[in-house]
Order: C-alpha cells, then sequence, then structure tokens
C-alpha cells in the first residue's frame, strides 16, 4: 500500500502495548515508528523487540507521524493530545477523552481547526454482540449494566466512575438518545482514596431510566447490559461476546441467539480509526460522544461524592 500512514503509540502501559501490537499486525495499512513513555526501560525493551525507535518526550514525534494513540494517565490527556492536534496530527487517546469539559470542548475544537480526526477509546461500540443489538435496541424503557472487574493496579489516577462506568455510559447515551433529566449514585471506597465500586440511577427525559453498576474490586470478571424495551429484552455479554433477545408471543416467552462473529473490538477501533483518517470520515465515537459521555461521567461522580461515601 502506497503512502501507508505514520502512526506512534504514546504510553506504553497495559493498555497501550495492546494498542501496539495491533499496529505491528497492520503493517499492510500502516507504518509503525515509533513509542513513547516516561518509563524508559520498558519502552526501550519494546521498541527493540518491534525493531522501531523510542522517544522519550512525545513531542519529538511531531513531524515524523500522521497518526497518533495516547494512552497515557487520564490526567496526561488533554496536554498530550493538543500538541499534535496543533500539529495537525490525527488522535485516538484512550477514554475518558480528558478529566474536564472545558478540556474536551479544546481539543474537539482543535481537531475541526486543524481537520484532524479525533476519537475516543470508547472500546465497546467495537464488540461484535453490542454492534448484533443495536439495530433491535429501539426506544429503551430500562436498561442495566453490570461492570465488574478484579483490582487492575493500573488506572487509579481516576475512581471506577470514569475507568469503568463510563463505557457503559457512553452506551447508554447513544441508545437511548435523549436528555439527562437527572443522576443520582452512590460509591465505596475500598483499595483506592477513589471510588472503587459506585452504583448510578440515571434518568431521561424520554422516560427510560438507566441502572449502572461499576467495581473494579470483584473476585469476578463481568460485564453486562440488559435493554428492556416495550415488546421485548436483550441481554448482552461483552466478555462472551454473545447476546440474546427475549419476546412474548402470546403467554409464552421466546429467546433468540443473536448471530455474532466474535472478533477483537480494540483491533475493530484501531481499523476503524485507519479508516476514518484515509476516507475522511467522522469517528463513531469522535470527540463530541466522548464529551457528552464525559459530562455524565462528571455528573454521577459528583452526586457520588457529594453524598456519604464510606
Amino acid at each position: 500500500m502506497k503512502n501507508k500512514l505514520k502512526v506512534a503509540v504514546v504510553g506504553i502501559g497495559h493498555l497501550g502495548a495492546r494498542h501496539l501490537k495491533i499496529y505491528s499486525e497492520l503493517a499492510g495499512q500502516v507504518e509503525l515508528v515509533g513509542v513513547c513513555d516516561i518509563k524508559h526501560r520498558r519502552t526501550q525493551k519494546l521498541a527493540e523487540h518491534y525493531k522501531i525507535p523510542f522517544f522519550k518526550k512525545h513531542t519529538d514525534l511531531i513531524g515524523k507521524v500522521n497518526a497518533v494513540n495516547v494512552c497515557t494517565p487520564t490526567s496526561a490527556h488533554y496536554d498530550v493530545a493538543k500538541d499534535f492536534l496543533e500539529a495537525g496530527i490525527h488522535v485516538l487517546v484512550e477514554k475518558p477523552i480528558t478529566t474536564t469539559i472545558e478540556q474536551a470542548d479544546n481539543l474537539i475544537a482543535l481537531a475541526e481547526k486543524n481537520k484532524c480526526t479525533l476519537q475516543v477509546g470508547h472500546v465497546e461500540r467495537f464488540n461484535s454482540a453490542f454492534e448484533g443489538i443495536k439495530h433491535f435496541a429501539k426506544n429503551p424503557r430500562f436498561i442495566e449494566c453490570h461492570r465488574l472487574n478484579r483490582f487492575p493496579n493500573r488506572s487509579l489516577d481516576v475512581g471506577v466512575v470514569m475507568d469503568l462506568m463510563i463505557h457503559d455510559i457512553d452506551i447508554i447515551l447513544g441508545l437511548t438518545s435523549s436528555k439527562v433529566e437527572r443522576a443520582e449514585a452512590v460509591g465505596v471506597k475500598v483499595l483506592t482514596k477513589l471510588e472503587d465500586i459506585a452504583n448510578a440511577r440515571v434518568t431521561f427525559e424520554n422516560g427510560c431510566v438507566c441502572n449502572l453498576t461499576a467495581s473494579r474490586v470483584s473476585d469476578e470478571v463481568m460485564r453486562k447490559i440488559r435493554i428492556f424495551l416495550p415488546n421485548a429484552y436483550i441481554s448482552l455479554d461483552y466478555v462472551k461476546q454473545e447476546a440474546f433477545i427475549y419476546k412474548k408471543f402470546g403467554k409464552l416467552i421466546t429467546k433468540h441467539a443473536l448471530p455474532i462473529e466474535k472478533e477483537e473490538p480494540l483491533k475493530k477501533e484501531l481499523v476503524s480509526f485507519i479508516n476514518c483518517i484515509q476516507k475522511k470520515k467522522k469517528p463513531i465515537v469522535s470527540g463530541v460522544e466522548a464529551r457528552d459521555a464525559l459530562k455524565l461521567a462528571l455528573q454521577i461522580t459528583k452526586d457520588l461524592w457529594d453524598r456519604t461515601i464510606i
């Protein structure tokens, strides 16, 4: 392929290393030109493994890349993404987009001004199970989300709402297509100074109600969503990438498995990022959708901390 996109990964933690591996598998579509992280020793080893240059500062990549993946801690998302967008470089930044709405608005404006693709890593949008049900999930009346994980020892600069629940926040905003009327939340600190367990109840102006639970101190891993429609009920498991639809026929309830071709969501996300740049298409999760998810996540977090948190 002529004129392959020159890409780099900034921030080589657990997720950044996965981005790096996938890009190495997409050699026919992109040219991986470097990695950057403040942890020099580990990053140098990865650079040697993939036979690519190591950069100590992210700004050293400017002029050498067309696009970057920003996988740094959340607190650094804005400063790093801003530098690249100002230089006219396309950016995929991990979720949440930034720590404040003002920062998110600035990145959106910069991307528009410099005609850059700005995509945000809400990876569940690319889960095959979700793609399989989204056309059925019209006009939901009640949505229930459970996202439980073992303690990660990473992403501890944010609480569990920004770390995990924000995935489901993005999904429900996409499903409801309605403004939020109110959000109430409670949370518990367990192993960090921030909330490690949280539950939120979000009511939308169209009457839909969503109940979201997230934990990063669970003994089990669970990522499920249940969507109740006027005449059907959908159950989806993000981990197993499977979904079922239940419908009422007379006095009986029928259950059907939806046909789903299992694929790696993160790989689909990165391929979509590449395609959006090359075809000048709007990303599935642009800065605008990510800003909306951040706004509700901040609202939930504020309500949680305004209440008594253990």
